[in-house]
């Protein structure tokens, strides 16, 4: 699989597409060291996470204002420019309804559909009372996972301040979590450092102590509890007022839930509410565990130090799952099956990686860049087979030949 100037690939493991899906060894330079991960203050990444903009891209062979060259042109960084003008040129001929309105109709949707969920709980025929835990379910993950992963990229409108709302709503009151840690987490970590061994490589989602089945089947309905209290772990690392605004964010969210339950829906004791919140949001909490495994662990990894440029690093490391109905509308395209477009371009909203997405896909193949793909219940069997390998062992670092 040849990267760029004909320096070839040599997977280990099979293919999805034509492309990598197991764990591919890169040859050619040695065996990187591993050194410590912290990020520097003062570091620049080249995954320009939180900040993209539509417009041209600065390629090393660009120019200061002043005239003073910065760096040797970069046919690498050249690629990620040609490409960002090709995905400006969509944003730009693209609606507000395409940018932001078709996902925010899909949030207003959800939030209609909280009365009619609490109401079928009051049933006590069993059909009516299931479509209430499946619609309050469905709900609870569009707004805490959707909701949360579009305000954290402040992709739900142009204004920061409105951004900075959205974003407290939907990650402390809806997801019980601290924004402030969640935004570092995921923006700046995760996105900035996508698949750096010790800062974006997904590590947060291994338990190694734990078995394949259980983490895979049983671990996940622990999910609602255990994210609350994650959070209140975090919240010594955050300005005593942002600690003090999450508090009451998250008792909010957390009592409203219950208090529905009990006054609306009609239950008769606080276990059995307790349990129907359990029940609610860990509904989709098998594939929200999966998915963020699935499309990041088991592609390559890098050091810091040994890291490709920003178009090299999200086409290994990242990759796409098939589109799912039930999937697209909670959790997002792109979380599923735009993951890579959203990894290069990550302040778009869901449904402008969906379109941007064909643009993508060919421009990558076309340079004869990787662009992953595979089937949910693929990756599900090859965790399964390489557990031990993929998430209780150290995960081997990718050797690079010629893309530094």
């Amino acid at each position: 699989m040849p990267l760029e100037d004909g320096d070839p690939v040599r997977p280990r493991g099979r293919q999805v597409n034509g492309e990598v899906s197991g764990i591919p060894r890169l040859r050619g330079m040695g065996e990187p060291s591993l050194r410590s991960t912290t990020t520097p203050d003062d570091s620049r990444t080249d995954v320009m996470a939180e900040g993209w903009e539509p417009g041209p891209a600065l390629g090393d062979g660009d120019v200061t204002p002043g005239g003073a060259p910065q760096r040797a042109w970069n046919p690498e960084e050249g690629l990620m420019a040609e490409l960002s003008e090709l995905v400006q040129k969509v944003v730009e001929s693209s609606s507000w309804w395409e940018r932001h309105g078709v996902d925010i109709s899909i949030l207003a949707c959800s939030f209609l559909l909280l009365p009619a969920g609490f109401l079928f709980l009051r049933s006590a025929q069993a059909i009516p009372f299931l479509a209430g835990v499946l619609t309050l379910g469905v709900v609870h993950h569009t707004l805490t996972v959707k909701g949360s992963h579009l305000a954290s990229h402040n992709a739900l409108t142009k204004s920061k301040s409105w951004g900075k709302v959205w974003a407290i709503f939907f990650i402390e009151l809806c997801s019980a979590f601290t924004l402030e840690q969640a935004t570092y987490n995921h923006v700046k970590i995760h996105h900035g450092y996508t698949n750096i061994i010790g800062l974006g490589d997904s590590s947060t989602w291994k338990l190694p102590f734990l078995n394949r089945y259980v983490y895979m089947f049983i671990a996940p309905l622990t999910v609602p509890i255990l994210t609350p209290l994650v959070a209140l772990d975090l919240l010594r690392n955050v300005e005593w007022k942002a600690a003090l605004r999450t508090l009451c964010c998250m008792f909010l969210g957390l009592y409203c839930h219950y208090w529905l339950l009990l006054h609306v829906s009609g239950f008769q004791s606080p276990w059995s509410a307790l349990l129907c919140m359990l029940l609610t949001r860990s509904l989709l909490a098998h594939p929200y565990i999966h998915v963020n495994i699935f499309q990041h662990i088991g592609l390559p990894m890098f050091t810091a130090d040994r890291k490709p440029k920003r178009i090299h690093l999200m086409s290994l490391g990242v990759l796409n799952l098939p589109r799912n109905a039930l999937l697209d509308w909670s959790f997002g395209h792109s979380l599923i099956s735009c993951h890579v477009e959203h990894h290069l371009f990550p302040s778009l909203s869901d449904n402008m990686c969906l379109k941007i997405k064909p643009i993508v896909s060919q421009y990558l193949k076309q340079k004869k860049l990787p662009y992953n793909e595979d089937t949910y219940s693929s990756r599900l069997w090859l965790f399964l087979q390489r557990y031990e390998e993929l998430m209780v062992h150290a995960p081997p670092i990718t050797e690079l030949v010629g893309i530094q």
